[in-house]
């Protein structure tokens, strides 16, 4: 198991449901304390009832620069700040021809501008603390496209370039930036595109090993990149995906 000081401070986005539920609950499994900045305030109450003082919370809207900044601020007057997973994430699907500016804007708003709000807000502190670790759920429609997912793909390949670019202009600050891909995933995000199931179905038989990502499978990578072990490994894309995607 990849190394966890204890009490090590670590930010996320969209931690109340999901992948980052699942994220959340392991960190602090491992002794991580958590700020968790989501809209889901229900889902924020039953973090706060499962792990106590070891999470925090803050509503704020990811895409509200100012309201990021007052989050982030604000529990870094707690303690000092190790780490970022940037996690939240919304789509729809449709055909690009099928949209308009104002569904642009929504996907990008919650999927780049909250990417580059929370990393702007946590950098300085990070610089400040001497080292540090930001990790981005990114997604392999920002590799390498997907159907019905043109603005959110272009959104996500975005934040993996902008992970590697701070990568190469914080390597002497001793911070590192990686982004994981998630292929499909059993998610409440995948089920609201298709309620008849057929969707899910076709993509279970497109992955090799033949069954969709669960919440499960993506912690222990985010664990190892915010590691003491991941020292040396900076400006990195890896994908999750049973093998639907490889790269090489």
């Amino acid at each position: 198991m990849s190394e966890h000081r204890d009490g090590r401070r670590v930010v996320i986005s969209g931690g109340a449901s999901g992948i980052g539920r699942a994220i959340v609950d392991q960190l602090i499994a491992q002794g991580s304390r958590m700020l968790v900045v989501d809209v889901n305030e229900a889902g924020l109450s039953e973090l706060r009832s499962a792990h106590g003082d070891r999470v925090s919370t803050s509503a704020a809207d990811i895409s509200d620069h100012d309201a990021v900044l007052q989050a982030v601020n604000g529990w870094a007057e707690e303690g000092p700040i190790w780490g970022l997973v940037n996690n939240a994430g919304w789509d729809r699907a449709a055909r690009f021809v099928d949209t308009e500016p104002g569904f642009w804007r929504r996907v990008i708003d919650i999927n780049l501008y909250g990417p580059l709000n929370l990393t702007h807000a946590v950098l300085p502190h990070l610089i400040r603390g001497g080292g540090g670790r930001v990790v981005s759920i990114a997604s392999d429609a920002g590799r390498v496209g997907s159907s019905g997912e043109a603005v959110y793909s272009a959104a996500k390949g975005g934040t993996i370039a902008l992970m590697k670019t701070l990568a190469r202009e914080h390597a002497r600050d001793r911070i590192t930036f990686n982004s994981i891909c998630p292929g499909p995933t059993d998610t409440p995000l995948l089920a609201g595109f298709d309620e008849t199931g057929k969707l899910q179905q076709a993509l279970e038989r497109s992955v090799p090993m033949k069954r969709l990502a669960q919440p499960a499978d993506f912690p222990a990578l985010v664990g190892f990149f915010l590691s003491d072990a991941a020292a040396y490994v900076t400006g990195q894309t890896i994908s999750v995906s049973g093998g639907l995607t490889m790269h090489g």
